[in-house]
C-alpha cells in the first residue's frame, strides 16, 4: 500500500471519528444528494431546500426557499439564522453548473416569508 493513501485514508478516519452523526456525508454521485436538506450559493442567489430527486445537472427541491439576505454566514449555517427568505409552494430545480457551493442544513426550513 502506498504511504501517501495510508496516511490519506488515517487522516480521513480521524477526521470522521470527530463527526456527529449528522455531519458524515458520503457522496459520490449527485444522486447521493437525494433526501438531503442543503443551502446553495448559486453564482446569482442563495436558497435552500430538500433535495428529491435529479434530473441530470438539476436538482429538484422541495420546501423552496429563495434566501434573499443570510445575514452572517456563520449563524446562517451553524444556527440556521436567515433574515430574509421567501418560501414557495411548489417544486424548483437547482442547476448545479451554477453552483459555487453547497452545505448541509441541519435546521428546519424556512416555511413563513421573513
Amino acid at each position: 500500500m502506498n504511504i501517501h493513501y495510508r496516511s490519506r485514508k488515517m487522516t480521513r478516519e480521524k477526521i470522521k471519528e470527530q463527526l456527529k452523526p449528522e455531519e458524515c456525508v458520503d457522496i459520490s454521485s449527485y444522486d447521493d444528494f437525494i433526501g438531503k436538506t442543503l443551502f446553495f450559493r448559486t453564482v446569482t442567489y442563495h436558497c435552500v431546500g430538500k433535495v428529491i430527486h435529479r434530473v441530470g445537472a438539476f436538482l429538484q427541491l422541495e420546501n423552496y426557499a429563495w434566501v434573499a439576505d443570510s445575514g452572517t454566514f456563520t449563524q446562517a449555517i451553524n444556527d440556521g439564522t436567515l433574515s430574509e427568505v421567501e418560501p414557495v409552494d411548489v417544486p424548483a430545480w437547482v442547476n448545479l453548473e451554477t453552483v459555487s457551493d453547497m452545505f448541509i442544513w441541519n435546521h428546519g426550513l424556512p416555511l413563513k416569508q421573513k
